[in-house]
């Protein structure tokens, strides 16, 4: 399993921050791996929501599976190759009116090749660092974790 964890701080107020996060189709906009976000069933985000997602020519189907605003969303996805758990969780600042968003994603191989999830890792870190930096940037905040 390939795990990767950031948190930002943002001035934006929790319920702005969780309203663009729980919202899957923008993760285009601040992930650079990703090259297709879109809803394709649902009528806005909520649990049972479903996204694509392209990413690296793979397109994940990301199903909302837990959503309780304007706290946290979980989302899971598997394609033939891997499976995916994204969650966002939101808490507001207790330094100032902002907020704490943290990103966690757990990405696993699946069946005989997780034998390769140590090389995952390696790759994965890689490609969070740069979508740790998108979302940084896009929530004009600073890095904490």
């Amino acid at each position: 399993m390939a795990r990767y964890t950031m948190s930002v701080r943002t001035e934006m107020a929790p319920e702005d921050a969780f309203a663009y996060l729980s919202d899957l189709s923008n993760f285009d906009e601040w992930d650079p791996g990703i090259s297709r976000a879109e809803q394709v069933e649902g009528a806005g985000p909520g649990e049972g929501a479903i996204y694509e997602l392209d990413a690296s020519g793979t397109t994940f189907r990301y199903v909302v599976e837990q959503f309780d605003p304007p706290r946290s969303i979980t989302a899971r996805a598997r394609s033939t190759i891997l499976s995916s758990v994204d969650t966002v969780t939101v808490e507001p600042d207790e330094e100032g009116p902002g907020s704490i968003v943290t990103y966690d994603a757990d990405l696993t191989l699946n069946g005989i090749l997780r034998i390769g999830d140590p090389i995952l890792k390696l790759a994965f870190d890689r490609v969070g660092d740069r979508s740790a930096a998108g979302l940084t940037e896009k929530l004009d905040g600073r890095r904490i974790r």
